[in-house]
């Protein structure tokens, strides 16, 4: 039996080896951002990124550390859960600020009070040997106001004066219409890399709906949705739960739609698209459709009946 959307997308998260890349804008909005990050790579100054969650601020961080002059050492991405525990431990699971190269710290607005004053020790330290932490560039990220943030007293103001010697909003993808085509090009062929598998030409109306889309998940929304088109082999198949999804949740008016509801969605639209094609090779012969499907009649059965195709009195 052919692999459904969900799961479709749980074997895409669970083993494709995921590379960070930054790609490159063609609106206006994202010119001007990529401008700054080529003038800021040049200097040692702590940089702020401000932009909602899965708007690209690691793979934003990555591209400031590949402009710079440690391009060549390492880049690390700190979780800043971590730093609550008394150690900075990054995405690898190794402890401790590198002495070279980039450190980005994720979500930074996500710390407590004993993090906070922790970092801005090992900030005040790092100070003595050139800037940063121990040596290393820093690069800070957040979903949330940072300055709204201290006015809460959520934040200590001293340590976002640290941080902060440079900021930068990246827009949210529903702001830069323009680059949607440019970014799933990109990941249609990662994916298709990936995968081993042929690079899908998406059609016009499956185009035109994802630049109408408001993209509540952003850059890494619209990247698992090319996950799922490529894994699955079959734009119709995994386009046909998201579309309805898609448009209905637009209509909706809140814009907010989870991964997780996609694929429930798209896996019953897959399935009965499946459903549908193995009834037409056995003529609606619903004994061998069942065969052909791996499951039994009696599930054939009521299946047929979910998707309202139960008054069909085909040969059994």
């Amino acid at each position: 039996m052919e692999p459904d959307f969900r799961q479709a997308v749980e074997n895409v998260q669970t083993a494709m080896t995921h590379k960070l890349e930054f790609v490159e804008g063609v609106s206006p909005s994202m010119r001007s951002v990529e401008a700054v990050m080529v003038e800021v790579a040049q200097s040692e100054v702590p940089v702020l990124l401000l932009a909602e969650r899965g708007a690209g601020k690691k793979a934003t961080a990555l591209r400031v550390h590949e402009l710079s002059r440690r391009a060549g050492q390492a880049f690390r991405v700190i979780s800043c859960a971590g730093l609550e525990s008394g150690r900075f431990e990054d995405s690898d699971g190794e402890q401790g600020l590198l002495v070279e190269g980039t450190v980005f710290l994720e979500e930074l607005a996500d710390l407590g009070a004993k993090g906070q004053s922790q970092l801005l020790e090992a900030l005040t330290r790092g100070s003595t040997n050139g800037g940063g932490v121990q040596g290393a560039r820093l690069i800070c990220g957040s979903a949330r106001d940072l300055e709204a943030e201290v006015r809460a007293g959520n934040l200590r103001e001293d340590l976002y004066y640290r941080i902060s010697g440079v900021c930068l909003r990246l827009p949210p993808l529903r702001q830069r219409r323009e680059d949607i085509p440019v970014l799933m090009e990109h990941f249609l062929r990662k994916c298709g890399r990936d995968f081993q598998r042929a690079v899908p030409v998406l059609s016009r109306e499956t185009q035109r709906l994802f630049e109408e889309y408001s993209w509540p998940g952003n850059v890494r929304e619209l990247e698992n949705a090319a996950k799922a088109i490529v894994a699955l082999g079959d734009e119709a198949v995994a386009m046909g739960g998201l579309r309805a999804m898609l448009r209905r949740t637009d209509a909706g008016g809140n814009g907010r739609i989870s991964l997780k509801q996609a694929a429930r969605a798209a896996s019953r639209e897959a399935e009965k698209e499946l459903i549908l094609r193995a009834l037409t090779r056995t003529r609606w012969n619903r004994r061998r459709a069942a065969q052909d499907l791996q499951i039994s009649y009696k599930a054939l059965l009521y299946k047929l009946k979910q998707i309202g195709c139960s008054e069909y009195r085909a040969s059994s």
